[in-house]
């Protein structure tokens, strides 16, 4: 009887593990599952940071622009530019306005040094993702004399 027993054992280790494998379970992934997501501010920090990081690949920033495939080819030049891979940003003060849209303060470093101290933007959440305001890219173009079609509407207004 006590052989039967562990043998029943073994077996229904082994069964387990087999439907953990299958599963792609393991402790360590249950625990990540659990974690927190970040809290909206945090998200918002995150996407502008990586938006103007010289060194994130174009599509990343694309992708966490507002309408960022209305800005591709702007954006394919800039990260083309050996000035560009040497931005970064920081951002200092996030306030969520409503459920889908946030004010941003920021500051653009070029080299490690400021170069746009204190900017105002906006960052919108789209499909569960907060992203940078197309206003705000609009706003920095704009700096550079450059004119992009998508930012009409921006210029219009101010």
């Amino acid at each position: 009887m006590g052989r039967r027993k562990m043998a029943f054992v073994g077996v229904s280790l082994m069964v387990a593990s087999a439907v953990m494998a299958a599963c792609g379970s393991t402790a360590t992934e249950t625990i990540e599952s659990n974690a927190k997501p970040p809290s909206p501010k945090t998200q918002i920090q995150r996407a502008f940071v990586t938006f103007f990081d010289g060194t994130a690949p174009a599509r990343t920033k694309i992708k966490l622009l507002q309408n960022g495939s209305q800005f591709a080819a702007v954006i394919d030049a800039q990260a083309k530019s050996s000035i560009a891979k040497g931005t970064s940003a920081k951002v200092s003060k996030v306030t969520i306005i409503s459920p889908a849209t946030a004010s941003v303060v920021y500051t653009i470093y070029l080299g490690g040094q400021p170069a746009l101290k204190d900017q105002s933007g906006e960052a919108v959440k789209l499909g569960g993702a907060w992203k940078v305001g197309d206003a705000s890219f609009c706003g920095l173009i704009s700096l550079e004399g450059t004119k992009v079609p998508a930012c009409a509407a921006f210029e219009k207004n101010s």
